[in-house]
C-alpha cells in the first residue's frame, strides 16, 4: 500500500491556477479564446454530460425533437453552494459565437442550480448536483455547439467548470467507413476515416468555404482534426479520403478496473484497504504493452460508468476511493510527464492525473480520488509545453484497434452569422 494521507491533505496545494497551466489549445483555434471540457476547482469531481437515459452516447441532441441532455457533477466538500450556470453558443472551433443569448435560446439567461442530493452512506462525503437540458428555464432555439459554464454567487469569474455539447439539426446524410490506411507508414499502426457528405436538400455553393467538417476519436478533445477540406466535389456529394488529417493512431484496447464493489477484489486489484477515512484501492503494476501482441478485449473507449453494487442510487450512494496507479519504468522522463487519460480525467493534463516518479520502486505512481464504478484508462506520454499525449510508449498502435469516431459538419452560407450543426455521425471501426 501506498503512503497513505487523508483525503484533506491529498487535495493540498493543488490550486485553480495550476489547473489553468495545464490546458491544451487546439492549433485551429487561432489563439482566439474557445471552450473545453475543464474543470477549475479540485474539489468537483466526476463531471458527466450525456443523452438522458444512454450513459455512452456523445452529449449531441437533435433539436425540436423529445431528447434532453443529462448534466451533472459532485462537490467534494460536501455542502450546498450558490451555483448558477449559463448556456454559451458557439462557432464550430468553439470560440463564443457574435450571437446575443436571446438569438440562440428561449428563457432565462441565468439560472440556479438548485437540484441536488447529499451523498448518502458514504465515507468521502459530497453533494451530487444534476441538471436536464432543455428544462422549464431554458431551451434551445438554433442547432450548433453550446457549453454549459458552471459558477459561484453570481460572478462569472468564479467558474468551477465548463462542458461541451451538441445541438443538430440534420440536413445531410453521411455515410463513412474506418479502414486500414493506404499510406505505408502508418499501415500497421493506424486507422483511416473515410466518409461522403450528401446534401440533396442543402443548397451548398462552396464546400470549402461553407463547411466546417471535423472527426474526433473516443470522445479526446486533443486529438480532435479539423476544419477538413473535400478531395472532390460532385453532384450533392461531397467526399472525404485519403487525407493524413484522417488518419489517427488505432492504439490499443484500453485498461479497465472494477470499483463497484469492496467487500471482493476484481480483475487487476491488488488490495482494497481502509485507512484515513477512505478506502484506497491498489491496482496491480501495470507495464508497458508497446511491443507486446494485439489483445482483442471489450472495452468502452476510454469511458467510465458509475455503479455502486452496496447501493441502489449511484448518483449519491457510491463512495469515493482512493485507487493507486503504478507503471513500472527503468528511468524517468526528463523532457515530459505521464499521465493517466481518459474520461476519467475530462481527456486532460490536470495536476491530479500526472504521474510521479518513484525511485525506489522504479516506476511512475499516481493515487486518484475516484468514484465507485467501472473505468477505463491509458497512460501517455507529454512533452513540456502545448501538444497532444502519446500513449504509443506505453500502449502500443495496432491497426486492429476497437475505436468510435464522431464526424461532425457544420454549414455557414453566406451571410449568416453563425455555423449551424447539420449532420453528426458516430461510426465504429469493427463495423
Amino acid at each position: 500500500m501506498k503512503n497513505v494521507q487523508p483525503v484533506y491533505k491529498l487535495f493540498s496545494g493543488l490550486s485553480s491556477s495550476l489547473v489553468l497551466l495545464s490546458l491544451t489549445f487546439h492549433a485551429y483555434a487561432s489563439g482566439d479564446r474557445f471552450y473545453e471540457d475543464l474543470v477549475y476547482n479540485e474539489n468537483i469531481r466526476t463531471v458527466q454530460m450525456h443523452v438522458s437515459g444512454w450513459e455512452m452516447s456523445y452529449p449531441v441532441i437533435r433539436l425540436g425533437s423529445n431528447e434532453r441532455l443529462h448534466f451533472s457533477f459532485d462537490d467534494l466538500d460536501g455542502d450546498v453552494k450558490s451555483y448558477q450556470y449559463r448556456i454559451i453558443h458557439c462557432n464550430a472551433d468553439w470560440t463564443p459565437s457574435s450571437l446575443f443569448p436571446s438569438d440562440y435560446m428561449d428563457g432565462f439567461f441565468e439560472n440556479n442550480l438548485d437540484n441536488f442530493r447529499y451523498s448518502f452512506n458514504t465515507f468521502v462525503r459530497y453533494t451530487h448536483y444534476s441538471l436536464e437540458i432543455p428544462n422549464h428555464d431554458v431551451s434551445l432555439r438554433i442547432p450548433g455547439n453550446y457549453v454549459i459554464k458552471v459558477y459561484k454567487d453570481f460572478d462569472e469569474s468564479r467558474t468551477v467548470l465548463t462542458r461541451r455539447f451538441m445541438v443538430s439539426q440534420p440536413q445531410v446524410n453521411i455515410a463513412a467507413r474506418v479502414h486500414r490506411p493506404h499510406m505505408t507508414r502508418y499501415y500497421d499502426t493506424g486507422q483511416q476515416v473515410t466518409f461522403s457528405v450528401r446534401h440533396p436538400e442543402l443548397r451548398i455553393t462552396d464546400p470549402r468555404t461553407e463547411l466546417f467538417v471535423t472527426v474526433m476519436q473516443n470522445g479526446r478533445q486533443d486529438n480532435l482534426t479539423g476544419p477538413l477540406q473535400p478531395m472532390y466535389v460532385r453532384d450533392r456529394e461531397i467526399v472525404y479520403e485519403h487525407e493524413e488529417e484522417l488518419v489517427f493512431p488505432a492504439g490499443n484496447e484500453y485498461r479497465n478496473f472494477d470499483t463497484k464493489s469492496t467487500r471482493y477484489l476484481t480483475e487487476f486489484i491488488r488490495s482494497v484497504e481502509f485507512s484515513g477515512g477512505i478506502n484506497h484501492v491498489e491496482l496491480h503494476p501495470s507495464p508497458s504493452r508497446q511491443y507486446g501482441r494485439y489483445f482483442a478485449h471489450h472495452d468502452i473507449n476510454g469511458r467510465f460508468l458509475i455503479r455502486n453494487e452496496e447501493g441502489r442510487s449511484p448518483s449519491y450512494d457510491a463512495d469515493y476511493l482512493m485507487v493507486w496507479f503504478t507503471l513500472p519504468w527503468d528511468t524517468p522522463f526528463d523532457n515530459g510527464n505521464v499521465y493517466v487519460l481518459g474520461a476519467l480525467s475530462d481527456w486532460n493534463f490536470y495536476p491530479w492525473n500526472r504521474m510521479k516518479y518513484n525511485l525506489d520502486t522504479r516506476a511512475y505512481e499516481l493515487g486518484m480520488l475516484l468514484k465507485q464504478g467501472y473505468y477505463n484508462y491509458k497512460f501517455v506520454f507529454r512533452e513540456y509545453g502545448p501538444g497532444t499525449a502519446d500513449a504509443t510508449l506505453f500502449e502500443g498502435n495496432f491497426f486492429e484497434t476497437e475505436n468510435d469516431y464522431l464526424i461532425m459538419v457544420y454549414h455557414r452560407p453566406p451571410g449568416s452569422r453563425y455555423d449551424r450543426l447539420v449532420g453528426t455521425l458516430q461510426v465504429n471501426s469493427r463495423n
